[in-house]
């Protein structure tokens, strides 16, 4: 129930954190970044208002489907099989250093550019299937090219805080050094 009871404070906020971005970056340590946390368990009615109230000025950027592009890409089977190889290192899979190798992480903050370059707020959702891939919201905060969009990312952030602390999807310790948090 507390959506009913939340949501509007919530965008509310969120608004006055898109609308005062200079002061974001003072307060965010250089960062450029919104962590719009919500009860994971009411992920679709945060992210159906958002649609509704953002519809015109951001852009949705679906890391579920951006997940299922880059299996796709490399194809099921040799997926499969590099990620067995390196299933105990899943950053090298889904973020590796390479630079020829296009990788999740770079399709992300790819998809987050391009937003920005159209003019619309890039916001990052369905953002749970983060998990078990080495990539954090850190590293996405702190990338050179979101520190200096023209727009602040919005990233859409299934979690709870207990005793100040942030959990992303209720469990896993999360940093917001390089963003504001909404909650």
């Amino acid at each position: 129930m507390s959506y009913i009871v939340d949501h509007k404070h919530k965008f509310e906020n969120l608004l006055f954190q898109i609308n005062n971005q200079d002061q974001l970056r003072k307060q965010a340590n250089g960062g450029n970044s919104i962590l719009f946390s919500y009860p994971p368990n009411e992920e679709y009615l945060y992210i159906s208002k958002a649609f509704e109230i953002y519809a015109e000025k951001a852009e949705f950027i679906d890391v579920s489907q951006l997940l299922v592009k880059f299996i796709d890409e490399s194809g099921w089977d040799d997926f499969k099989a590099y990620y067995n190889d390196y299933k105990d290192t899943p950053h090298k899979v889904f973020r590796s250093d390479s630079v020829s190798d296009i990788d999740l992480f770079d399709m992300i903050i790819g998809e987050i550019q391009s937003a920005c370059q159209q003019d619309k707020l890039p916001f990052l959702i369905r953002t749970g299937c983060l998990y078990g891939t080495g990539i954090e919201n850190l590293n996405i905060m702190e990338h050179k090219a979101v520190m200096s969009l023209s727009h602040p990312l919005i990233i859409f952030y299934p979690s709870s805080i207990e005793d100040g602390n942030l959990y992303f999807l209720n469990f896993k310790h999360a940093s917001q050094y390089r963003g504001i948090l909404v909650n």
